[in-house]
């Protein structure tokens, strides 16, 4: 007689069993407060929470996580949210909602199975950050990985859109700052000669960046590689700029002249430096650079990293300004943002009846998912780290 590992009874035939209507599933999120360093955004805003709470959805929140923007206990408190001071207790939770990817200390708190939405940046983690989740046997959705129907990543574009829009409104503070700046007025008035801005990308922090700089009267000069971003830049302007591929003696023409260099470079792994400490020392004393491409190495030889607390430093007669994470200076804008982009996802996962059934029928949520189960299911990572991974198309079908 051959050993078989099924029963007698199963291997009977057995009858048709068809896949059954998908129920709605009951969320119960928990939201920390942020530890992180210079971190003031939250993921949901009070409206974000009554709309959860009002579908039947529980959250449960560390007091005081939402007053860094703006956002009391109180209106949280009225928008549904139970409000608790005890941080394990937040923790446990099924579901966690963090702005910043945990510490290994928070990934200790959680209990085995949970499932993480939060950041990865994945520049700033280490291989240990890993290990914990998969001791854990954490399923974890990274914001930056999240893809729209058309296929862009909507975290990413929106927190681009106000680091753009910031750096020049930024710059514009810097340049009539009474210790560094030398009293220019951001802008084009009559008979005076207008404001050069040098932008060094085309992407959407560009885009947003030369949209507010037009729109406050400067002359914009964009620097690409890419002829067909130079190209979509230019339409979504609706405007003829001055654009160029990366060229040294003409970006160094336009270093010489202008006030303000803006970079919004991105690399694949670290930003491509493009301007020298040579051409910084060409520039205008008192011009002003904003490095936001700082977050991946910065695209100026110059550029040291800074913080919201000390954001300049000058070097060679120019003001740098290199703070990562621009948009937490903005942070109620850029929760409101967050928020918009989580709150229909996970509205979502919960009609969708659960995490796993979402994951089936949304790729670009499937898209988000770097941990599923404790197993890593993202290849980027993977090479990054050197670490092996699993196709989640294999494992989630």
């Amino acid at each position: 007689m051959s050993i078989t590992p099924f029963s007698k009874q199963q291997l009977l035939p057995q009858e048709e069993k068809l896949e059954i209507e998908k129920h709605k599933s009951a969320l119960f999120i928990g939201i920390p407060k942020e530890t992180s360093y210079q971190e003031r955004r939250i993921c949901l805003t009070p409206d974000a929470v009554n709309s959860l709470t009002s579908h039947g959805h529980r959250v449960l929140m560390e007091a005081g996580a939402g007053l860094s923007s703006s956002f009391s206990d109180k209106e949280y408190s009225d928008a549904g949210a139970e409000i608790t001071s005890d941080t394990k207790k937040v923790f446990s939770c099924p579901m966690i909602l963090k702005v910043e990817p945990p510490t290994l200390q928070e990934i200790e708190l959680m209990n085995p199975q949970t499932f993480l939405i939060s950041a990865i940046q994945l520049k700033t983690q280490k291989k240990a950050y890993f290990e914990a989740l998969a001791i854990k046997r954490i399923t974890a959705l990274a914001f930056e990985f999240i893809k729209d129907e058309d296929g862009s990543y909507p975290a990413v574009k929106s927190l681009s859109e106000i680091a753009g829009t910031a750096s020049v409104l930024i710059a514009a503070e810097l340049m009539i700052s009474q210790s560094v700046g030398k009293g220019l007025l951001m802008g084009n008035i009559t008979g005076v000669r207008p404001t050069e801005v040098v932008i060094l990308g085309a992407g959407t922090v560009a885009e947003y960046a030369a949209r507010t700089a037009i729109g406050l009267g400067a002359t914009v000069k964009v620097f690409d590689n890419s002829i067909t971003k130079l190209r979509r830049l230019q339409n979504m302007l609706n405007q003829r700029i001055f654009t160029s591929t990366i060229q040294e003696k003409s970006l160094l023409k336009a270093l010489r002249r202008c006030d303000v260099a803006i970079g919004a470079m991105r690399g694949k792994n670290r930003t491509p430096v493009v301007v020298t400490e040579t051409m910084v020392e060409h520039m205008k004393k008192g011009a002003v650079i904003v490095d936001v491409s700082i977050d991946t190495g910065g695209c100026f030889e110059t550029s040291e990293i800074t913080t919201h607390e000390k954001p300049t430093f000058i070097k060679s007669n120019v003001i740098h300004y290199c703070v990562p994470n621009i948009p937490s200076r903005y942070s109620k804008t850029a929760s409101m943002s967050i928020s918009n982009i989580i709150t229909p996802s996970l509205l979502k996962i919960a009609d969708d009846g659960g995490l796993e059934s979402a994951i089936r029928c949304d790729r670009g949520l499937k898209n988000g998912v770097y941990f599923y189960h404790g197993i890593l299911t993202n290849k980027s990572i993977a090479d990054w780290f050197n670490i092996s991974y699993r196709d989640i198309n294999l494992i989630v079908f």
